[in-house]
């Protein structure tokens, strides 16, 4: 894997050139996000990796000369170690199954939307952040940094209506923000409504993940300013 960036650089793996272009557009408008390249075998796959050195590979597996999960195992014996993530209209659970035994970061089923792919990255973003920058003073850091993004105890769900994704999206808004951050600029960041960022930030507070700290102005009521809790 290159050395630690602001930028995370693709690869998209695909048979057909259409859904290959579909995929580069989606990847692109996630922040941080750069497609590098695009590949339509498994051979044009592995030169390009060996090519490009991108960190994260977007890998179908039906393709034309080779099944996609054995081209992981070439490229390791090569030396790379990117991430995968399977986009692949494979639904059996053996496939499943043998992407998790490569290692894949996740999978996901064709056809997909943006609002499909968006949460996947920007969750493989924060996980990849924390594996580059963790420090382990003890098994909570090493369950933080392994579970990637803000993930409950075991056993604990999150509360109806609320999902892990949405709290990855809020979490990492507070853990980038310079300082404390409100529920109107944690919904500008994140692009989730005001209304939805103030029950995240709440529910981090409640469970200790957050402090909250009142900012009084000239007149109206204190505005509820949070930060992440190292």
């Amino acid at each position: 894997m290159t050395e630690p960036t602001d930028t995370i650089d693709v690869l998209v793996v695909d048979d057909d050139f259409m859904v290959a272009r579909v995929h580069r557009t989606f990847v692109e408008r996630v922040p941080s996000f750069r497609v590098v390249g695009t590949a339509h075998t498994g051979e044009q796959a592995i030169k390009a990796v060996d090519e490009l050195r991108p960190d994260l590979v977007l890998l179908d597996l039906y393709l034309p000369d080779v099944f996609g999960l054995d081209v992981i195992p070439r490229l390791r014996t090569a030396g790379h170690d990117c991430d995968v993530l399977v986009i692949s209209a494979a639904r059996e659970a053996e496939a499943v199954r043998d992407a998790v035994r490569h290692g894949v970061v996740d999978y996901l089923l064709k056809p997909f939307d943006y609002e499909d792919l968006q949460p996947r990255l920007e969750r493989y973003a924060t996980r990849r952040g924390r594996l580059l920058t963790t420090v382990v003073r003890g098994q909570a850091d090493v369950d933080r940094a392994l579970a990637g993004a803000f993930a409950p105890a075991a056993g604990i769900a999150l509360p109806k209506g609320m999902s892990v994704e949405t709290a990855d999206l809020i979490e990492r808004a507070l853990r980038d923000a310079d300082g404390t951050l409100s529920a109107t600029e944690a919904a500008t960041t994140t692009g989730v409504s005001r209304v939805s960022a103030r029950r995240y930030l709440e529910y981090f507070h409640d469970t200790g993940h957050a402090d909250v700290a009142l900012r009084y102005g000239s007149a109206g009521r204190p505005e509820r300013r949070y930060s992440w809790r190292a």
